[in-house]
């Protein structure tokens, strides 16, 4: 079938090369509208619900919001995780989801099922859902900056909030803009106590009047002659005046009570949960760009630039946008590195041609053929709403290779063929060309198309991959088998027809080239010499099968290289119930002295939260965004791991450990696992404080681990408290119930906000409290007056007791049950090897109480979990090739017999990633694949030659003997050395720039291509050796005379 498609083919060649043209012109179509971004994303489904409650302690909100939601959303179909965050003033929950779960649907079933729970939340409570973005969505950040001081930040902070958030909500594809740091300006009523005394006037009496006096009606209309008049009633407050006029009561001597006569007005910022700072010279305003879930980041963040841009002539003058985040930069670096690696490729193939076959129109072949694979592969993806990113640019990267192995044998099997026309018959004409051309491709045609299918379907095992690991390598795994998809429907329908076009006028033997015969010289006597000792050939490859198993368990084992993303996170984690000024001291001081490396172009650092659910971030958690200056700018012989090294030294903040990671996979990581490290060991149970003693003693004993660089425990009951214990008796003697005594507290100390002042589109809010001094101990909290309802004053002493205790600075919670984690960043050491002693250890030593857990989670978790995947997978994969082999061969021998020897093929790939001092991991692992898929192609081409070789003799009558089945599997040996150098030429030229090279997504593909180039050391070797030995002793029995 496949030698009739391609002679229709040939015979079709002005409507196959229509198709051509056509399939270009939809590819570029496709290519020019890809999405692109950096990684693909990682993230699981997940919705977010977030909760603020203001002025509320952790335990509050847990006990009210977090817990009833929580346990609401476990019911939610499909859901596999439910996460809770209790902070002080706000509740998060993350609902993550199966595997391919549409995001709408999950937000459309959250939805339902939050308002059947809503209504059972306190009223000051209001659930919404976080922005429909994930892990990734973090795609740029800026900073509004003032310099000449003209501006402070409260009016950077309402510049972001009320012009530049919405104006640039309009850009398409953002999901949200994130406001950060600065200060809300506030209007605050401070009420003095003692004039509420002798005013007799409870507080709750000055709250309903200010929100009373801050509001506007309408009254209809009234029509005048053939006009109507829309009736307005002003009464919104817009001046602090406006506030000290407001009327609260009367007096006994029948004198009005203005606000004025109780407390003071001022402006002033309200308590805040988020701190930035830019590059230690002190707080400024962030925006954080949050891009919506699947859309095309590059797009998104061009069109926010010029947005900006457009923007930055309606700030007021001083006023500037820093960028202190960009993924479009890592996005472009990782786009063009692998381009010249493409490009790269195109020029070997035309420099393989012309060296092995003094043809250079030979070469166009290939040269034209391989990007029209390319191409289709880009035309799926467009279709599919596959992402074009690092991962799957890279599965093209490494395809080429093998889409360039099928052109290259076709064109060298037509250029035999041509030469022995030459040799035994003259100069062919024109015609007699194309026909020998055409007959050379369905020689070899059929074998390449099951070749090139096998080594699309290997990559089935990377398919069956779940979770992130799944999302990890798909879109390597879809490009690649796209593209070999398109390799091997071209390599029978277009490579044929433009080698009738191409390959024309004198075609040079074979032995005119000295290349070829140097090659066939070194080759030849050692093959003899393979023929002549079968056996010990096989026993040597057997030997160096059973060697390899030494690397093989000296290999560390890891999920995936850490990405060089061009940029850094510095992640420490600070004591807990760290006031705000603190924090913000911390992150000067810390950003202040990152700066001093010359390496730095901008340190942004953050405290706390941004205004976004998708940042779940206490107060104590502190992040720097660290952008780097372009490699060429930096010092001499520095290196990443060196810049970590010095920083480290610089950084010795008491009470803090550093951690450094990458931006885009810290935040996927830590919204997929709920950590912030490569490894996090989480414990979970009823108590608090016994969490605490077990993390504390979980941190001790990892510690003592080889390769622990730090250790960190949560500390869930670090938080301070001050505890008031109301008396019921005797508030109920002043006819004071729980409620009342409750509001009294909760605005006189805490502040309520109960209102917003309107100025313009912007919204500032309005909040009532006593004054500081008069709340900011115990002492004067024991003698804060309240007035009852009948005019009654007392101090809080009288119906309360007050004490300072210890509590949770957080919850976290995951499916309902209050969990700690303990985080581990690992440095020089492999992560299974460190995971398998900490849990040994951990273990042995640790004795946990009944009701109490103890999980380990983080990237670990993902190999472990391929890898047991894989355990059923690679063997059905086996089963399908072995099919395949079947189908091209007719028989089982054959199939057998490439499947048998390709363990010798892996020998290389082994060694060569020891000798790297690589890892195991995945990313090995499907090169590992990708390296199977090539040798068992490299044997079925051999196997080829050598069949048609031993039919050319029996037609002849020449296969009589021992000796004649030697000629003859040498002569067609050796007709394999031409082509078997210029593949391995090609492929491995092809990865060692990828192997070597530096750049973004370096690290990921190198670890693909490692295997791949220390197995095409070996794999060569299995096809021009172990095959012709094994394939002697498989026919030499059916020899009727032994020797002549």
């Amino acid at each position: 079938m496949i030698k009739h498609l391609i002679k229709w083919s040939t015979q079709q060649r002005l409507l196959v090369l229509l198709a051509t043209l056509l399939l270009t012109a939809w590819g570029i179509f496709a290519l020019l509208r890809t999405p692109l971004d950096a990684i693909p994303d990682l993230s699981d489904t997940q919705v977010i619900i977030r909760t603020p409650w203001q002025g509320q302690a952790p335990q509050v909100v847990e006990n009210q919001v977090t817990y009833p939601l929580t346990t609401a959303m476990l019911s939610v179909p499909g859901v596999k995780t439910v996460r809770g965050y209790s902070f002080f003033g706000d509740s998060f929950v993350y609902i993550l989801f199966d595997d391919h779960t549409d995001l709408y649907w999950a937000r459309s079933r959250v939805l339902e099922y939050l308002s059947q729970v809503a209504s059972r939340l306190p009223a000051g409570a209001k659930p919404s859902l976080g922005p429909d973005a994930t892990g990734v969505g973090w795609i740029y950040e800026y900073a509004l900056v003032d310099k000449t001081g003209q501006h402070d930040l409260a009016e950077l902070r309402a510049l972001q909030d009320w012009f530049l958030k919405f104006e640039l909500k309009t850009v398409p594809n953002v999901a949200e803009v994130a406001t950060l740091g600065g200060m809300v300006k506030q209007f605050q009523v401070q009420v003095d106590p003692d004039k509420l005394r002798s005013y007799r006037l409870p507080l709750a009496t000055v709250t309903a009047a200010i929100k009373a006096a801050n509001s506007e009606a309408g009254g209809s209309v009234l029509e005048q002659g053939e006009a109507e008049y829309m009736v307005r009633v002003q009464g919104y407050l817009h001046t602090l005046d406006d506030f000290r006029q407001i009327p609260i009561g009367v007096s006994q001597t029948g004198t009005p009570i203005l606000l004025a006569d109780i407390a003071r007005v001022q402006i002033g910022p309200e308590m805040r949960r988020g701190i930035a700072e830019l590059n230690g010279e002190g707080e400024v305003v962030g925006g954080v760009i949050v891009l919506r879930s699947g859309q095309n980041a590059r797009q998104t963040i061009i069109a926010v630039k010029e947005k900006l841009a457009t923007l930055q002539r309606s700030l007021p003058s001083g006023v500037e946008v820093v960028t202190t985040y960009d993924r479009s930069q890592l996005i472009d670096r990782a786009v063009a590195n692998l381009w010249h690696k493409l490009l790269e490729e195109f020029l070997v193939v035309a420099v393989v041609c012309a060296l092995f076959l003094w043809h250079l129109r030979s070469a166009l072949v290939a040269i034209i053929a391989l990007p029209l694979g390319i191409l289709t592969a880009f035309i799926i993806m467009h279709y599919q709403g596959i992402n074009a990113n690092i991962m799957s640019l890279g599965g093209i990267a490494i395809a080429i290779g093998a889409m360039v192995d099928a052109a290259i044998v076709m064109i060298e099997n037509a250029h035999r063929k041509l030469e022995q026309w030459q040799a035994e018959r003259g100069t062919p004409t024109r015609a007699q060309q194309v026909a020998v051309i055409i007959d050379a491709a369905c020689d070899v045609g059929p074998a390449l198309f099951f070749s090139l299918l096998i080594i699309t379907l290997s990559f089935i095992p990377v398919f069956s991959l779940e979770a992130q690991e799944g999302r990890l390598f798909a879109p390597l795994a879809f490009t690649k088998t796209y593209a070999m998809a398109a390799a091997a429907g071209l390599s029978v329908t277009l490579i044929p027809v433009l080698m009738t076009f191409f390959i024309q006028g004198h075609i040079r033997p074979e032995q005119e080239n000295p290349i070829n015969r140097w090659l066939i010289k070194g080759y030849k006597p050692v093959l003899v010499c393979v023929l002549h000792h079968p056996q010990k050939t096989l026993m040597v490859a057997m030997i160096a099968v059973l060697l390899t198993l030494w690397p093989l368990a000296k290999l560390g084992s890891e999920f995936m290289p850490p990405l060089d993303e061009g940029d850094l996170l510095y992640m420490p984690t600070a004591l807990p119930s760290l006031s705000a000024d603190k924090a913000a001291e911390i992150v000067q001081l810390t950003d202040r002295l990152i700066k001093t490396v010359p390496e730095m172009q901008t340190v942004f650092g953050k405290a706390g939260r941004a205004e976004s659910a998708t940042d779940p971030a206490p107060l104590e958690m502190l992040e720097t965004t660290i952008q780097l200056k372009p490699r060429s700018e930096w010092r001499a012989g520095m290196t990443p791991e060196k810049l970590i090294k010095e920083l480290d030294a610089r950084l010795q903040v008491p009470g803090m450990a550093n951690v450094w990671v990458q931006p885009i996979r810290n935040r996927i990581d830590m919204l997929a696992t709920g950590i912030k490290s490569p490894v996090g060991i989480k414990l979970s149970g009823a108590d608090l404080a016994t969490l605490e003693k077990l993390g504390q003693e979980v941190e001790r004993i990892v510690k003592q681990i080889p390769g622990a660089a730090s250790v960190i425990a949560e500390r869930v009951t670090g938080g301070r408290y001050v505890d008031i214990h109301i008396d019921r008796l005797q508030a109920a003697r002043y006819g004071l119930n729980i409620q009342e005594v409750q509001d009294f507290i909760a605005t006189a100390v805490g502040g309520e906000n109960i209102g917003e002042l309107l100025d313009d589109r912007a919204r500032f809010p309005i909040n009532i409290r006593f004054p500081r001094e008069r709340r900011d101990s115990l002492a004067t909290l024991q003698d804060l007056p309240l007035v009852t309802a009948s005019g009654a004053t007392i101090p809080l002493s009288t119906i309360a007791t007050l004490s300072i205790s210890d509590g949770p600075p957080m919850i976290k919670s995951e499916n309902a049950r209050p969990n700690l984690w303990v985080y581990v960043d690992i440095r020089d050491r492999d992560l299974a090897g460190f995971v398998k002693e900490a849990r040994a250890k951990v273990e042995r030593e640790l004795p946990l109480p009944a009701g109490y857990a103890l999980a380990w989670s983080g990237q670990f978790e993902y190999f472990e979990r391929a890898a047991k995947r894989l355990l059923w997978v690679v063997p059905m994969t086996i089963a399908i090739i072995f099919i395949l082999l079947f189908l091209a061969f007719g028989r089982i021998t054959p199939a057998l017999l490439i499947l048998g020897t390709l363990p010798f093929a892996l020998v290389g790939a082994v060694w060569f990633l020891y000798l790297l001092g690589h890892n195991f991991s995945i990313a090995s692992g499907v090169g590992m694949i990708a390296l199977a898929g090539l040798a068992a192609e490299f044997g079925v081409i051999m196997l080829v030659y050598l069949d048609e070789a031993i039919a050319r003799y029996q037609q002849a009558g020449q296969l009589n003997t021992l000796d004649d089945l030697h000629r003859a599997l040498v002569d067609g040996a050796v007709l394999r050395v031409r082509p078997k150098a210029m593949t391995v030429a090609v492929i491995l030229a092809g990865l060692l720039p990828i192997l070597f090279g530096s750049g973004t997504g370096s690290e990921a593909m190198s670890r693909i291509a490692a295997p791949m180039v220390g197995g095409m050391l070996t794999a060569p070797l299995l096809s021009l050796f172990v095959l012709p030995a094994v394939y002697l002793l498989l026919r030499r029995g059916g020899l009727k005379v032994k020797n002549a």
